[in-house]
């Protein structure tokens, strides 16, 4: 059975590191982690992020607006009780590719294993 790594491309030039297929906006840690929580919750509250992911209130602001200008979450504002809350939301297109990036973590895994250790080779 061949490696899908090995096969060469359309244009018959050398194919490219899986690595080259990571998306810059989800691979980032912090946003890694956002979809991830928020796939696991479904709905999540702003809070719960922050303390899960360690982050100040501006710094998850910020990494929220680069996935919601993505079209990867969705951001809704309201009210419990009289408190603001602010929860996230994946959007399918978030689905997609949170799912789609974990294919290609899987696709450097596999990689790195079956090439197997310096004592191995």
């Amino acid at each position: 059975m061949s490696d899908p790594a090995d096969t060469p491309a359309p244009d018959g030039s050398a194919p490219a590191h899986p690595v080259t297929d990571l998306d810059d906006v989800v691979h980032q840690r912090v946003r890694l982690g956002i979809l991830t929580i928020a796939h696991e919750a479904r709905r999540v509250e702003f809070g719960f992020l922050r303390t899960q992911l360690e982050l100040t209130a501006g710094n998850l602001s910020k990494h929220l607006s680069v996935l919601e200008a993505a079209g990867l979450i969705g951001v809704e504002k309201g009210y419990q009780g009289r408190r603001g809350r602010t929860w996230i939301t994946l959007t399918p297109a978030g689905h997609t590719a949170l799912a789609e990036e974990i294919a290609r973590l899987k696709a450097l895994i596999a990689r790195v294993e079956n090439t197997g250790t310096p004592q191995d080779r």
